[in-house]
Order: structure tokens, then C-alpha cells, then sequence
């Protein structure tokens, strides 16, 4: 392990270079060609009578499964069961532009995660007081930065597609008597109502963005002053973001996926929701300082910061794992049909195709970077700790398109080039906002209270 006194100096500056933003530009170049290329086989391809069919065949196969489980007491709940998976299976047969909308809801929310989580990170070590993390920590600073994009995102896609998207903002759902209506939605409409939607989700980003502005420009008048004052401060504003962030990282889960099946609930969502962006968020965190490392950037950091960073996506894919089985398993034991039909819908629903999803995403999320990561040395191996760290972004990209994909395009979801693309575009727009932030500031955080700590931090 190198020394810290072996470091030259912390002034570094990164370059983004025009290559660099040529490749990423190329990159979005090739996620918009996949995004039109899948465009035209859905709008061409006859995907309309398949997604009719297979969404018959879906209400079909649910509606045997709910009755079977409705043995032992549950009539009047499979009956429910049965009547709802019969309307979610015509509901589902959408069209090739719901596939559209709900895909870049599903990456919206997905990189809207990672990105607060960057402020998540550095608020929750603030709160610490924590020394180890000082030294990369413009790279956790910078992630929040891309949280207006995917706000404004969010809304044109509620505005525009949020009928197709969100099966409560259907009027007749509240007409009594009406043939639509449904006493269970119709009871949930002083949350689930369009403008109260929207003015949440205004809130979420506004409260977020600000606090990270507030928290990121303290850190740059740090940089400059020095003292301690603009630390104590950044201290108090992220324990006001963590108080905040407790509550509306479960508001916004309940609001931006499980709304979607309007129906089902879990007490575990919120939980469930930030555990998996909590450590796609870390996963992106630890990819950044191993690839400005491998450019010659932050010679500061050194194996047991790497060591640390490893532990954290190590210990935190098990802690999503937790909360997962938690979840599972006591929707498994209690055995209600409302409660089990949003699982069979994964499992059996539309002739099968979430169910491979559904067990990828657990390989590529637990037992994968688990295996990978169990040894000491391979906490703070790049090669390996980059391997662990892609298969926990694609994972958990996974992991929201399973929540998300069934209630909202059902039978006409697929896993082709309009999915791909528009990740690609998404992290490639990701990637620009962080090095762009990261060109705005020293890399290291010369006049941190604890950089001399974090500089001499070494774990025998």
C-alpha cells in the first residue's frame, strides 16, 4: 500500500476531455438509433394481437392461480382476485407508445435514485463526522447534479403518457355507480389525485436539488476559505436532507412505482425501494473513483478506501436482499390473494415472461456480487470490484423494470433494443452530468476538516 506521504500533491484538476464527451455523445448516439430502431419493430411488428392474446392468456392463468389460493377462507378475496386480474389483463394489451412512456418512467426513476443517493451518501458521512470518505468525496457530490433532468423527464412523461402509465387517473374509476368504478381506488383519491401526484413530485426534487445546491456550495467556499464553519454547516443541512430524505424516499417509491398497481400494497416498499437505490447509487460511486483512478486522478485514494467502498456494495446487496426475502416471505406466509397476485403476476403472468427478469435480477443483485466480493482482497481489486459494480447497475435496472413493466405494459413488455436504448442513453447522460460536476471543482477537497484522516487512512 502506498503512503500517504508519497502523494506529490492534492491539487487535481479533471479534464473532461472532447474525447471523452465525443464517446459519450457517441454512446447516446447509438442509445437514440436502438430507441428508433425498437420504436419501429413495436409500432410494425403485429405486436398488438400478441400483447391481446398473451394478456388473455395472463388473466387466464391468474385468475386459476388466485382461485387455488383462495382456499381455506379466502373466497371473497379470490373473487376480488379473479376480477381484478380479469381487468388488468385488458387493461394491459396497450400500445406500442405506452411502451414508451413506461420505459422512460422505469429509467427516470431508476437514475433519479442514484442520483439523490450521491447526496445520501455524503449527508449520512457529514453526520458521521466520518474522515475515511473525505478524499473522493466530489464524486458523491456530484451525482445529484443530474436530478433536474430526470425530474423534467418524469413530469413530461406523467403529462403526457401518465393515463396510459397510471391506471388510477381514470375518472370513471370514481364515478359511483358508474361501470368503472372501484371502491378500492375511489378510497385512496385524496392521495392518488393528478394534482396532489404532481405537486409531490415537484416537492421530492425541489427539497432534494436545493439541499444538494446548498450542501455543494458550502463544500466549493470550503475549498476556498478553509476553516471549519462551512463543515459544521454542511453537517446540520445534511441531517435536515437525512430527516427529509427518511420520509420521502418511501413517499416517492409509493408514488413513482407502487402506484402503479394501484391495488396491492407493502409496508416494506419505501425500505425495499431505497435499499436498491441505495446500492446501484454506491455501485456508481465506487465504477467513478476506479476509473478516475485507472486516469491517473485521485493518487490519494488508496486500497483501503477501495477496500471500504467494497465492503459497502458487499454489505448492502445483502441488506437489499434482506428486505427483499422480508418482503417475499411474509406476503408468502400470509398467503392473501391481494397480496400474492402482485408475485404471480411475475411469476405465471403473460405466458411467463417476467419470470426470467424476475431471477436474473436476483443473480445479478445478490448472489453474483455476493460470491464475487465475499474474499478481502477482491474488495479493493478493480477488475473484480468493476465486474460486481456493473452487474449491481444492470441488476437493479432490472430490478425496476420488474416492478414497473407488469402494471403498466403488462403482455406487451419485452426486453429488446427500445429497453436498452433508452439505458444507454440515460447513463451516458448520467456519465456527462458527473464528469461535467467533477470538472468544477478540485477532485480532492484541499481544506476539508478531516482530509488529513482520510489521506492516512489505512486498514491492516
Amino acid at each position: 500500500m502506498a503512503s500517504a506521504h508519497s502523494i506529490p500533491s492534492i491539487e487535481e484538476r479533471f479534464e473532461f476531455t472532447s474525447e471523452a464527451k465525443r464517446n459519450l455523445l457517441i454512446g447516446g448516439g447509438v442509445g437514440l438509433a436502438l430507441v428508433l430502431l425498437g420504436a419501429y419493430l413495436a409500432a410494425t411488428g403485429g405486436g398488438h394481437e400478441a400483447a391481446a392474446h398473451g394478456a388473455e392468456h395472463a388473466a387466464n392463468a391468474l385468475a386459476r392461480t388466485t382461485s387455488e389460493h383462495a382456499a381455506g377462507g379466502h373466497e371473497a378475496a379470490a373473487a376480488v382476485g379473479h376480477e381484478g386480474a380479469a381487468a388488468e389483463g385488458g387493461h394491459h394489451a396497450k400500445s406500442w407508445m405506452t411502451r414508451i412512456w413506461a420505459n422512460l418512467w422505469v429509467n427516470a426513476v431508476y437514475f433519479t435514485g442514484m442520483s439523490v443517493v450521491g447526496m445520501f451518501f455524503i449527508s449520512y458521512n457529514y453526520l458521521a463526522q466520518a474522515g475515511w470518505s473525505a478524499v473522493f468525496k466530489r464524486v458523491p457530490e456530484a451525482l445529484p447534479a443530474f436530478l433536474p433532468f430526470t425530474g423534467i423527464i418524469m413530469l413530461i412523461t406523467f403529462f403526457l403518457g401518465g393515463h396510459d402509465l397510471f391506471h388510477w387517473t381514470h375518472e370513471g374509476l370514481y364515478e359511483i355507480g358508474g361501470p368503472e368504478y372501484d371502491p378500492i381506488i375511489a378510497g385512496k383519491r385524496g392521495f392518488l389525485n393528478t394534482p396532489f401526484f404532481i405537486a409531490r413530485l415537484v416537492i421530492y426534487f425541489g427539497v432534494w436539488y436545493g439541499l444538494w445546491r446548498v450542501i455543494r456550495n458550502l463544500s466549493l467556499k470550503e475549498d476556498e476559505i478553509g476553516g471549519t464553519e462551512f463543515y459544521e454547516k454542511s453537517i446540520r443541512f445534511g441531517t435536515a436532507f437525512l430527516v427529509v430524505f427518511g420520509v420521502t424516499s418511501s413517499t416517492s417509491a409509493w408514488d413513482f412505482v407502487m402506484s402503479i398497481d394501484t391495488h396491492w400494497f407493502s409496508t416494506m416498499f419505501g425500505w425495499y425501494t431505497l435499499a436498491s437505490w441505495h446500492v446501484a447509487g454506491l455501485a456508481v460511486i465506487t465504477l467513478t473513483v476506479i476509473m478516475l483512478r485507472e486516469r491517473g486522478y485521485l493518487r490519494a485514494v488508496n486500497s483501503s478506501h477501495m477496500r471500504d467502498l467494497g465492503k459497502f456494495i458487499f454489505a448492502f446487496s445483502i441488506f437489499w436482499t434482506y428486505v427483499w426475502f422480508a418482503q417475499f416471505l411474509l406476503i408468502y406466509y400470509a398467503n392473501l390473494p391481494e397480496e400474492t397476485i402482485y408475485f404471480l403476476e411475475r411469476f405465471r403472468g403473460y405466458g411467463g415472461f417476467f419470470k426470467g427478469p424476475f431471477f436474473v435480477t436476483l443473480f445479478l443483485n445478490f448472489f453474483f456480487p455476493f460470491l464475487v466480493l465475499m474474499t478481502r482482497d477482491a474488495k479493493y481489486t478493480h477488475s473484480i470490484l468493476k465486474v460486481a459494480c456493473w452487474s449491481v447497475i444492470v441488476g437493479h435496472y432490472m430490478d425496476f423494470y420488474t416492478n414497473i413493466m407488469p402494471g403498466t405494459v403488462g403482455a406487451g413488455a419485452e426486453l429488446g433494443p427500445l429497453e436498452w436504448g433508452f439505458f444507454v442513453i440515460f447513463l451516458c447522460a448520467f456519465a456527462y452530468s458527473i464528469a461535467s460536476q467533477l470538472e468544477k471543482a478540485n477532485l480532492i477537497p484541499r481544506n476539508h476538516p478531516m482530509l488529513e484522516e482520510s489521506l492516512h487512512h489505512d486498514i491492516a
